[in-house]
């Protein structure tokens, strides 16, 4: 979850590896470093906090140097501290190291070094790793690269790191398993870093390095080999990637920008994929398990956080229209369960990184037991698509808020898409029908245009419940998963404590918790649930909860009945999820603002969760 960045070539590599750590921020953010070398010396520096902290600190300080390397730090090993902060040394000092992953069995590999005299600075399995390194290379008279190549095949756990040598100024150390790393090919130089963000400024061509593989770069060439000691060659991808999507353009906080990128993310997720006027739906990154969809028994989806919401939505949509059972598993739960998989399943993987950890376990677990796997994921390249036999890009563009927002209108397109296709391969779905619903989903966009157009009304009704330090979020059907993305949001960056419920069930609990200072947002729009949805409006409203609701556009029987609406475009209520969504991110943005919270940045979270 750290973020890390690095350079080499004949540029200054300080401001270089700084804009670096500032463009992956959202992956760790509670202290910063940066190592630079020259031909003459190594200079570190790091402190708790912000980058900014960081570079305000180094501003009188000597930064020179062509070669560096940046961590920012999501703690895991230790409080967040000076002392725990990236980059660590070795027990001499002439090794230093920048770590994205968890060690696992650092505590044993510690106690050894300890008794063989080495002596530690921080309390991180980090310090731990580059302390062995340095002993194996000590012991058994190697050079840096079996080194580093022999500590790996010690550890247990997940890793991405840089080690820099003072004694070899010209060169750069990488290696990665189960934490992302991609390196970029530019003119004389070279460039590291946990994701393309920093890169697209200076290259568009980089190497994404793979599980149990080291490399050694310097300015002009590399050299990969896998941890067997056998070399690989690597391959150069293109990024199709804009810098502008980086930046907030003209929007206050990454989280508003994309919450108004929805119509155009929505869009670009279904563009090429659906023809409505053939009534047909065309993914041709599953086209070659077209038959076999036809046959599978069941399909499980596994996801963390947002991604297992909107796994909920696909498992309404593909029972509905597909007839093929779901279960939608956390996968950090699935993975230590030892659950019934056979050849006859197909396991959708859904992660916006396509870096979550336990994700990528879930899916390497189930694809042993012979299952099929589906990646669906927001980054090209990333490690979930590589290693699932297919999958479908959302095509959201960079993501850069921590609360996702356009990730999860992303996934739920490619789900009501998939669960199309799939109904479409097995007949139970009709062309005239599938005709009638994709000229629907194509008007969505637009609806959800519609839908930001009462960002006034919902910054007003924030201001009436800004100070609540409790709310419920309730829905019906495809309304229930709604309801539980809109209370993470609220929860993620306002820090008010908020749940998720399905409505009916607020009686067998919920219920007691409801006084006048409690806000209650229904998802209350008119579907196959309303008459029961309005039901329980009138039981919250006869214990004086505050409720607002969702509405369809016109409806006057909810409005009179409640304290606040909020109406979206009327549409078909397969589709309820993308508008009802809108206003939810919407509220729990404005809401948080006004309590002065880092919006971007949540304390304690970060963006893509690579370790366990």
């Amino acid at each position: 979850m750290c973020g890390i960045v690095g350079y080499i070539g004949s540029r200054d590599a300080w401001p270089i590896v700084l804009k670096g750590l500032k463009r992956l921020e959202y992956r760790g953010y509670d202290s910063a470093g940066i190592a630079v070398m020259d031909s003459f010396s190594q200079k570190i520096y790091k402190k708790a906090g912000k980058v900014n902290v960081l570079e305000d600190f180094a501003k009188e300080l000597d930064c020179s140097g062509n070669v560096g390397m940046g961590h920012t730090r999501w703690a895991t090993h230790g409080h967040p501290s000076d002392r725990n902060s990236h980059p660590h040394t070795s027990n001499s000092g002439n090794l230093s190291i920048i770590h994205n992953g968890i060690i696992e069995n650092y505590a044993t590999l510690k106690e050894e070094l300890l008794n063989r005299g080495h002596q530690f600075a921080s309390e991180t399995d980090t310090e731990v790793l580059i302390h062995l390194i340095e002993e194996i290379q000590s012991i058994e008279g190697t050079d840096l690269l079996e080194s580093i190549r022999l500590a790996l095949n010690e550890v247990v756990g997940a890793y991405a790191i840089v080690v820099m040598d003072k004694n070899q100024p010209d060169r750069l150390y990488v290696a990665r398993k189960g934490s992302p790393l991609v390196i970029g090919v530019g003119n004389g130089e070279h460039f590291v870093a946990s994701d393309a963000t920093p890169i697209i400024e200076y290259t568009k061509n980089v190497i994404y390095l793979n599980d149990n593989e080291i490399a050694v770069i310097n300015k002009d060439e590399l050299l990969i080999k896998r941890l067997d000691n056998v070399i690989q060659t690597p391959t150069i991808q293109e990024l199709n990637m804009k810098l502008e999507m980086l930046e907030k353009g003209g929007y206050e906080h990454f989280m508003l920008k994309e919450i108004f990128e929805q119509p155009r993310s929505i869009r670009d997720c279904m563009r090429g994929r659906m023809y409505p006027e053939l009534g047909k739906v065309q993914l041709g990154g599953i086209k070659e398990f077209a038959n076999k969809l036809k046959n599978i028994d069941r399909i499980i989806i596994v996801a963390c956080g947002t991604s297992w919401h909107a796994g909920l939505v696909g498992e309404y949509l593909i029972e509905d229209y597909a007839r093929i059972p779901v279960e939608v598993e956390y996968a950090s739960e699935f993975r230590y369960r030892n659950p019934i998989i056979t050849e006859k399943d197909v396991v959708i993987a859904i992660s916006q990184s396509g870096e979550t950890a336990d994700t990528m376990a879930a899916i390497e677990m189930a694809k042993d037991k012979g299952a099929t796997i589906f990646g669906i994921c927001n980054v090209a390249g990333a490690s979930i698509p590589r290693i699932s036999d297919a999958g479908v890009y959302t095509h959201a563009g960079p993501e850069i808020g921590v609360a996702s927002t356009k990730a999860f209108t992303a996934q739920v397109t490619v789900l009501t898409l998939i669960a199309f296709y799939m109904a479409q391969q097995r007949g139970t779905l009709g062309t005239a029908e599938l005709t009638e619903l994709l000229t629907a989903l194509d008007e969505i966009p637009d609806k959800v245009s519609l839908a930001l157009e009462s960002n006034e009304l919902i910054k007003y009704i924030a201001t009436e419940i800004k100070d609540a330090t409790n709310c419920l979020f309730l829905g019906r059907g495809c309304g229930f998963p709604v309801a539980l993305e809109g209370a993470l949001k609220l929860k993620e960056i306002s820090y008010i404590h908020a749940e998720g419920y399905p409505a009916a069930e607020m009686k067998h609990g919920p219920i007691a918790l409801i006084d006048e200072q409690m806000p209650v947002i229904f998802i209350a729009t008119k579907n196959s649930s309303y008459e029961k949805v309005i039901s329980n409006i009138q039981e919250v409203k006869a214990r004086k909860g505050i409720v607002i609701a969702i509405v369809t556009k016109g409806d006057r029987k909810v409005k009179d009945m409640v304290d606040y609406v909020i109406e979206i475009p009327d549409a078909n209520e397969t589709f309820l999820p993308l508008l009802a969504t809108i206003p939810l991110q919407l509220l729990s943005y404005h809401i948080a603002v006004m309590r002065g919270c880092n919006v971007d940045q949540p304390r304690n979270l970060a963006k893509s969760v690579t370790v366990e």
